[in-house]
């Protein structure tokens, strides 16, 4: 069995808990810069979130914060209140009422339960631009590979599940606690976050999403791409729990000296 070195801190986006144990972070608003009101260019979305974990609130917080209108949904409604508590302006409801609340829906459930949670809500979700920003990975004794069967991404197997949603792959390579910054800058320069999606109306929904809590949207082609960004978290994870930091392997081109 995969374990992580005693110096790492932080679990991976999505993984299950039983790999790491963290507790709920709480949502901080530091430094000056205030998020566009109501969202990019003025677009208030409704937003429902699966999920009652880290994520949810993290990510919840942000677009609370940004101007758009959350709801948070789980199975255990006190857990769902303490997470909208967390948020402080988010509304609380069942799965199902979360999913129909949302124009954008955040799916933040362990990977390995995602696929049959987006099968029960197909119905609701249809019509509805669909966030996974789960990580279907595996602790094996050659680091952590990815669990994602013959689709070859847990976006494919979402999109497989509820047919009539527009499934997006976003939001899954960073920490949760990336997602508490208000925003989420580093050496001056706004977060970059790469997504795969299909639909035309799923594009501009994601990318409202991201540019709306003060990053960059990324965009990295069809949900046929997600596999990568998938991958690319086991890659990126693994580095962490091995105590590099993988920023450091991919330097700009722009700063190499000119032949």
């Amino acid at each position: 069995m995969f374990r992580a070195p005693a110096h790492a801190r932080h679990p991976a986006p999505g993984v299950e808990h039983r790999l790491v144990s963290i507790s709920l972070p709480r949502v901080r608003s530091g430094g000056s810069h205030r998020p566009a009101t109501a969202g990019t260019r003025g677009v208030r979305m409704k937003i429902g979130i699966l999920g009652t974990g880290g994520m949810a609130a993290a990510l919840g917080g942000a677009w609370v914060a940004a101007g758009h209108s959350v709801m948070i949904g789980g199975r255990r409604p006190q857990r769902a209140q303490r997470i909208a508590e967390l948020v402080a302006g988010a509304g609380t409801g069942s799965l199902a009422d979360a999913a129909r609340h949302g124009d954008a829906v955040l799916l933040a459930v362990p990977a390995a339960a995602a696929p049959q949670l987006a099968a029960e809500l197909a119905g609701d979700l249809a019509g509805r631009t669909v966030v996974d920003c789960t990580n279907p990975l595996v602790p094996t004794d050659d680091g952590l590979m990815l669990d994602v069967g013959e689709t070859g991404s847990i976006a494919r197997r979402l999109a497989a599940a509820a047919p009539e949603a527009y499934v997006v792959k976003a939001f899954n390579l960073c920490h949760v606690s990336i997602w508490t910054l208000r925003p989420p800058t580093f050496e001056n320069v706004p977060l970059a976050v790469p997504f795969c999606a299909d639909h035309p109306t799923a594009i501009a929904a994601t990318q409202t999403l991201i540019g709306s809590i003060g990053c960059t949207p990324a965009p990295c082609g069809g949900l046929a791409r997600a596999a990568y960004l998938e991958a690319t978290a086991a890659l990126a994870i693994g580095m962490w729990w091995a105590g590099t930091q993988p920023r450091a392997a991919f330097p700009s081109p722009a700063e190499a000296p000119l032949p």
